[in-house]
């Protein structure tokens, strides 16, 4: 890993890739991880969550995706049908995710990746 910091990204989102110049604007390599290329596996994402504190429904992105569709928005969708969801659609988990040696975060806005460098 780059530094110890691995960015889940996508290269068509705006905010993905100013995280990613913040990144290596600090001198660090990130491993990149085209994650709607590579997709997502449960083990990969619950260690994720559980290293940021985070919920399934925290990380779950609604624009531009299925989620309503997969009725996953109101709130009787449970945790567990989320993740599922997630790992069949990549698309639904919300970026970039970021890890370092000293986290995990949703960097949303993009400057909360300075914390995890």
């Amino acid at each position: 890993m780059g530094g110890g910091v691995t960015i889940y990204h996508n290269p068509k989102c705006g905010t993905s890739r100013t995280v990613l110049g913040l990144i290596e604007a600090a001198g660090v390599t990130p491993e990149t991880v085209l994650y709607l290329e590579a997709g997502w596996s449960e083990a990969t994402l619950v260690r994720l969550l559980k290293r940021a504190g985070a919920r399934p429904r925290d990380w779950l992105r609604l624009r531009g995706t299925p989620a309503e569709a997969l009725g996953l928005t109101g709130p009787a969708a449970a945790d567990a049908d989320i993740l599922a969801a997630m790992v069949a659609h990549p698309v639904l988990v919300e970026r970039p995710v970021v890890e370092t040696p000293k986290g995990v975060r949703l960097c949303r806005p993009a400057e909360t990746v300075r914390d995890l460098l």
